[in-house]
């Protein structure tokens, strides 16, 4: 995806934090089986939004993708194996029915 930002910080946590490579986000976002979320807690509040969404790799890993966009250009701030209440919080308002 050309209109991917990662910076190298976030590149480097997600290798040796979650063990999440780029290709991984990317699959995500090509796999996408339910609706955006927007992130409304007081603390994660953006300028533009924080999106969140659950997919799966191609390797059928389950990760929770979260960025900021503008216009076309997807800045990733995060990428990790959801929790319980994160798919729970999905499947209720995104209309995702599969895990």
């Amino acid at each position: 995806m050309k209109n991917l930002n990662i910076s190298s910080k976030v590149l480097e946590k997600l290798a040796a934090k979650h063990n999440v490579c780029r290709r991984e986000v990317e699959q995500c976002f090509e796999n996408i089986a339910g609706d955006l979320l927007q992130d409304n807690r007081e603390d994660h509040r953006t300028d533009p939004p924080t999106l969140w969404f659950i997919a799966r790799t191609n390797k059928n890993r389950l990760l929770k993708v979260v960025y900021i966009q503008k216009g076309d250009k997807i800045t990733l701030r995060t990428c990790y194996e959801p929790n319980e209440e994160e798919i729970r919080i999905y499947r209720k308002f995104a209309n995702w029915t599969e895990e």
